[in-house]
């Protein structure tokens, strides 16, 4: 069984390096490594042919401006074995990440995918917090500690990304999801290996967990999938809205109103988070306060950045479309 990882960077300098030696260190290394630039503009592709210089098997792919989906597909394309493995920069396979995924392929020749696990890095406060804010809680699955498929922690056959048609590229996230309901959707066998571990780094501070959901918001809309995400958040700030116009209409006095149902809507939810990650992050009652002060402005961010994408898709993306098919509708016409 010959393996082959795809990763797609861009300006990945700061981990490029560290995720390549883990790869080559694991139990059972990759029988190569395709790397997809996707225009970096720091180290990232000086450190890659640095390793390719000391002979590891690693083949750089430079395809200019390139978004994920793309990194992805044109990795996977040059890919010379059966089963390909996908992962990103950034994250940190656990030393038996490829051994643990494909030995479960080597049980069973029936698999054609192979989900392996994944958690967030929690070093910090922040972190911590932030995991309890926006990751999915783990779930018991026949005795197992489980979260959603991650493609980034994943081992398929090569036949799998063909059979698909392969990442939409067009997306800078959820393109990834959008794959693996494809995946699901023509039925192919897949399975969750638990020791395939790797470790998934969050947005440090408030800023960049602001911006990356911006980026998240626009494009989980453009992927079609703002129902899962978005809708929620949407019907929750309408509902805020329409009581704020009610209170402003009766008395200017009771705009506190609104305001301090938000503050409790944003308190229930922290808590709600809290108690749904017991078992996962324990603490005392004076540790979880502290969580409480952090997730309120944190969550808040979040709804935040969910509408600003929302907005920047409304006007870069639905608009922009509705007057290019106007436009071609008078060219044709």
């Amino acid at each position: 069984m010959k393996i082959s990882v795809a990763v797609p960077v861009r300006n990945e300098a700061n981990s490029v390096g560290e995720l390549l030696r883990r790869l080559l260190d694991q139990t059972r290394p990759p029988d190569e490594i395709l790397i997809t630039d996707g225009g970096s503009s720091d180290a990232t592709t000086d450190i890659i042919a640095k390793f390719i210089a000391e002979g590891a098997p690693v083949k750089l792919i430079k395809a200019g401006h390139a978004l994920p989906g793309r990194g992805r597909n044109l990795a996977a394309a040059e890919a010379c074995n059966e089963w390909v493995a996908f992962i990103d920069a950034g994250i940190e396979p656990a030393s038996n990440w490829l051994e643990a995924l494909s030995s479960k392929v080597a049980d069973d020749s029936t698999i054609d995918v192979v989900y392996g696990a994944w958690e967030p890095v929690t070093d910090t406060f922040f972190e911590e917090c932030a995991a309890i804010a926006y990751v999915p809680a783990p779930a018991m699955r026949d005795g197992v500690v489980t979260r959603p498929r991650f493609i980034a922690s994943s081992l398929m056959k090569h036949n799998v990304w063909r059979t698909v048609g392969g990442f939409p590229e067009e997306l800078r996230s959820g393109e990834d999801l959008l794959f693996m309901d494809r995946i699901e959707s023509a039925g192919f066998n897949s399975v969750f290996e638990p020791r395939g571990l790797v470790r998934w780094h969050l947005r440090p501070t408030l800023t960049s967990t602001f911006k990356r959901f911006v980026v998240y918001a626009r494009n989980n809309i453009r992927a079609g999938l703002w129902r899962q995400w978005q809708a929620a958040i949407f019907t929750r700030y309408l509902l805020l809205f329409a009581i704020a116009v009610v209170s402003a209409l009766v008395s200017p006095k009771l705009l506190w109103l609104p305001f301090g149902l938000w503050l409790l809507m944003l308190a229930v939810r922290a808590i709600v988070s809290i108690h749904r990650n017991r078992a996962c992050y324990p603490a005392r009652a004076s540790r979880n306060l502290k969580r409480l002060v952090l997730l309120i402005p944190l969550l808040a961010t979040i709804d935040a950045a969910a509408f600003i994408g929302s907005i920047q898709w409304l006007f870069f993306d639905w608009f922009r479309g509705q007057r290019t098919t106007a436009v071609e509708a008078g060219d044709g016409a």
